[in-house]
């Protein structure tokens, strides 16, 4: 092998080395994105109240005291697994209510207590993200969060 490198063997080095790693990018994005659509959430898919119900969490900034899945302040309880939590998992129309009602009946008002604002939502609102919540409880974590509150 020569003592310098010319020119040309530059160009291919860095060509070459840049194919490879391009295509272990590729590779990895493909596996990653496999993954997540055949294991994580295949067994509910995204309805349009599931939409609306994630989209009403963001707009009420519920991530700035909630965790979901471990991304979240820490301030309040996760919520990933809550209707496993509530005994509600497997019945829409009781997390609906169980929901409603646990949100309904805040601030609670106990001294010393972290209070959560009323967000006066409605029927339609809760039922959105009751079922946003029954779908973030059915994706498979990996036994994330390690225990069950949170």
């Amino acid at each position: 092998m020569r003592e310098v490198m010319t020119k040309s063997m530059a160009r291919n080095i860095f060509y070459g080395g840049s194919l490879f790693f391009i295509l272990i990018f590729i590779g990895l994005a493909w596996n990653s994105h496999r993954y997540i659509v055949t294991t994580s959430t295949a067994d509910s898919p995204l309805t349009d109240s599931v939409i609306a119900g994630k989209r009403i969490w963001e707009n009420k900034n519920c991530v700035n005291c909630h965790t979901i899945l471990g991304e979240g302040a820490y301030f309040a309880p996760e919520l990933g697994n809550v209707m496993t939590r509530w005994g509600v998992q497997d019945d829409p129309d009781a997390a609906f209510e169980m929901l409603k009602a646990w949100m309904q009946s805040m601030p609670s008002g106990i001294e010393g207590r972290r209070q959560m604002p009323q967000f006066n939502l409605t029927d339609e609102d809760y039922r959105n993200v009751a079922d946003f919540l029954l779908w973030t409880n059915k994706i498979r974590t990996q036994s994330w969060p390690p225990n069950d509150a949170g």
